[in-house]
């Protein structure tokens, strides 16, 4: 499922990119020298990465995450998995699969002899809980639901156990992710099914607020190359390799071989050069104005500059589109709700944002502009040659479709609506990230332009989301989604009850309700799409299905797409078997990473 990437111009991982940009974080200065040496001289013991984080994690729940990156792509792992270069599918926890000749049957058989970190087995009552009593529980709120749901009915597959080794995945109709949709991670049966069936006071089971940051870390069982071995505040988490974990190389020998993985938690990126050039980072999610420096460094400073080509994710302007209220109280200004949902409105701001300078200037020309959801590696991408309407940077065009559309000037040269109200609304991301944060007072700056002033505000990464997810009270957000091959994977974004709806969300279970929400004709037609898309078999269908939502998209602008980065990390050059790319970053292949002796 798409998420929320809170640095989003350095992606790369396996299916759910929960990895993208933890390459990118920082390093914070205020370590001291005592822990820095510590940590070095650990790593003579021990093989270790050191690595960073913008923000610390929210929670250590799965299926209640939102954010991106986050632990799981180390702890947990799927039936299958994407190989990092290819994007193709590879086995993981199952070790082969058989699909029907009408692709709405597959048969998966785990690997023998599987266990969770904790030593208990690990087997197809496993798969049958996580998928039925977790995935499918509507009690349980997760964005993950959403990329499962089949056709207009929104129905779910059924997943049964055939034996201890082998279950039964099947769809009531054809479903073209369906395979691609096994990578969702595997959580254990007897550690949680007890939290799931037992309620609070409410009726809801207790798992929902369960494996906060603040649980025992021996009760996150899991099934991934690292389990958790510490987790202190503010400042870090330690991995350890999971004794248990399957993957063995051709000789015999356990994977991973690089047995301690630190993730430093820092706030800022201001300090991320500083320490990598220090020795205190062993990878780097390069900042652009990182690049010219860094590259002159590479041989004496004995590190690699991957280059991976476009990001697959995407970087956005977003307007609050919900024209619904919370106990008779709008979510919006009503003044600044009609402004937001008139579509030459975004349209004209579309126009106004000046892209090409923020590729030119925030991104030291490492990047191109973005015009799509859809991930430009993903086969149904769609190009402005094959028809995708773009907004090349035009002020006459802006300020012609705002006066169209019943805006006026003042004396001043200031916007302002057919009633006389001042054109004025706040901008969030997330604080801490001098990329994003450029790209923001760029477009305060370019909204001037056409007699706009944006009150830029920058907020803590864990603030924002409890904002965008649960107040909704927000005016305009400039942030970042995770991409990938399969659209599909957007599926809770652009359903109109999805959970990432977030430019027009619905009350999500546990939120109060919301009074008078309206949905657009062009959003339903877009979730027709997606469900459409979904059912569909044959590729040229299915490309030009997407192709069609994607026109639409654009025509709408319920997301103002910005600039597509190029992804770019610095590794040592002690890291050995890094195999980069954009979809899989440096760390998509971790089980075959190895640390050379100095």
């Amino acid at each position: 499922m798409t998420r929320i990437s809170n640095l989003k111009q350095f992606t790369g991982s396996w299916f759910h990119r929960f990895l993208t940009v933890m390459l990118v974080g920082v390093m914070a200065i205020a370590l001291t020298a005592c822990d820095l040496a510590h940590f070095r001289t650990e790593a003579a013991q021990v093989p270790q990465l050191l690595i960073s984080l913008l923000s610390e994690p929210k929670t250590f729940n799965y299926l209640i995450s939102t954010e991106s990156p986050s632990v799981f792509g180390f702890i947990y792992e799927g039936l299958i998995t994407e190989n990092g270069l290819t994007g193709e599918i590879e086995p993981a926890l199952a070790e082969s699969w058989e699909v029907s000749e009408d692709a709405q049957r597959i048969v998966f058989t785990l690997r023998e002899g599987l266990q969770w970190s904790d030593g208990a087995p690990l087997t197809a009552d496993d798969v049958v809980f996580t998928y039925n009593e977790l995935y499918f529980n509507e009690d349980i709120p997760t964005s993950i639901r959403d990329v499962l749901r089949i056709g207009q009915a929104g129905v779910l597959p059924t997943v049964q156990k055939l034996d201890q080794r082998r279950v039964e995945v099947t769809s009531p109709e054809p479903f073209a992710p369906l395979l691609r949709s096994m990578s969702l991670y595997i959580l254990p049966a007897h550690s949680l099914r007890e939290l799931v069936t037992t309620k609070n006071s409410e009726g809801e089971p207790l798992f929902i607020s369960a494996l906060g940051t603040d649980t025992e870390l021996a009760e996150l069982v899991g099934s991934g190359p690292y389990q958790i071995a510490s987790y202190i505040t503010s400042q870090r988490i330690i991995f350890r390799r999971n004794p248990n974990y399957w993957r063995r190389d051709s000789q015999s020998n356990p994977q991973p071989y690089i047995e301690r993985i630190v993730w430093q938690i820092v706030e800022s990126t201001d300090n991320s050069l500083v320490q990598f050039r220090s020795g205190g980072l062993d990878l780097l999610g390069l900042q652009p104005d990182y690049f010219s420096l860094l590259k002159r460094e590479e041989r004496r400073g004995d590190f690699t500059i991957y280059e991976g080509g476009p990001a697959p994710g995407t970087s956005f302007f977003a307007f609050n589109l919900n024209q619904g209220k919370r106990n008779g109280v709008p979510l919006v200004d009503p003044i600044k709700s009609r402004w937001f949902n008139t579509v030459e409105f975004r349209q004209a701001i579309a126009y106004a944002i000046d892209r090409q300078k923020m590729i030119n200037n925030t991104f030291q020309g490492l990047g191109q502009l973005q015009d799509s959801p859809i991930s430009v590696q993903s086969p149904y991408f769609i190009s402005s040659e094959e028809g995708l309407p773009v907004y090349d940077y035009n002020l006459d065009k802006s300020r012609e479709l705002l006066l169209n559309a019943g805006f006026q000037y003042n004396a001043e040269g200031q916007l302002l609506d057919a009633e006389g109200n001042r054109v004025r609304f706040t901008m969030i991301t997330n604080s801490g990230n001098k990329v994003r944060e450029a790209m923001g007072a760029q477009i305060k700056q370019d909204l001037s332009r056409i007699g706009i002033q944006v009150d830029f505000a920058p907020l803590a990464f864990n603030t924002l989301l409890n904002k965008l997810n649960s107040d909704l009270n927000w005016e305009c957000y400039l942030l970042g989604l995770t991409g990938g091959v399969e659209p599909n994977g957007g599926a809770n974004v652009w359903l109109t009850e999805g959970r990432s709806h977030r430019f027009n969300q619905a009350a999500q279970s546990g939120q109060l309700p919301i009074e008078g929400r309206v949905v657009a004709d062009w959003e339903k037609q877009i979730e027709q799409l997606y469900i459409r898309g979904a059912q569909t078999v044959d590729e040229a269908e299915r490309r030009a299905i997407y192709a069609e939502s994607q026109i639409i998209t654009q025509q709408y602008l319920p997301f103002i797409y910005l600039v597509n980065p190029l992804t770019l990390t610095a590794v040592r050059d002690r890291i050995q078997n890094v195999k980069f790319s954009a979809l899989g970053g440096a760390l998509w292949n971790i089980h075959e990473l190895e640390i050379a002796e100095n």
